[in-house]
């Protein structure tokens, strides 16, 4: 079975960071993404709010740079989770989605980012016991790596540019 899922939108609250009893960081926030699309000639547009979750470092990576409005693309598992809410007794249950990579895409300046395109992943790190990675393929005995290609030499003219002439 596959599950994978990536949304990018705007954080919609800060991040709420804690700490596991074994020290392992745990970061929730939700993220709105949108789309746009038109009906009947009216054009209109739908949100989707998705609470969203860190484990480890990546739960303390988003905490230092990510604020409410933030943009940012994540990709990651959806997850099901069921409670008893202790106000009413009654089982409540929502989707949400375990952050595995993030990459922050607000430009410098907004929304607390510190760069226009920064990636963070804590695959494996994430405090969360997921199930074991299955074995990665080894090649035959008879595999060898190809040679490397040797570069072609460079047989460009070399052209006098006086600096004055560039427009930059």
């Amino acid at each position: 079975m596959y599950n994978k899922v990536i949304l990018v939108g705007n954080l919609t609250r800060d991040i709420e960071l804690r700490y596991s009893q074994n020290g392992s960081a745990i970061a929730k926030t939700a993220i709105a993404t949108s789309r746009k699309f038109t009906v009947n000639g009216e054009k209109k547009e739908e949100t989707c709010f998705v609470d969203i979750t860190f484990f480890g470092r990546s739960g303390e990576v988003a905490n230092q740079y990510l604020r409410k409005g933030s943009k940012i693309l994540v990709e990651g598992r959806l997850s099901f989770e069921q409670w008893v809410d202790q106000t009413n007794g009654q089982k409540r249950s929502k989707h949400s989605v375990i952050v595995e990579t993030m990459q922050m895409l607000d430009s410098r300046g907004e929304g607390g980012s510190q760069g226009g395109y920064n990636e963070y992943s804590d695959a494996g790190n994430s405090g969360y016991d997921a199930p074991a990675p299955k074995a990665a393929y080894t090649p035959p005995p008879s595999y060898s790596k190809p040679a490397p290609a040797r570069m072609p030499e460079n047989n460009l003219p070399e052209i006098d540019i006086n600096e004055d002439e560039i427009p930059f």
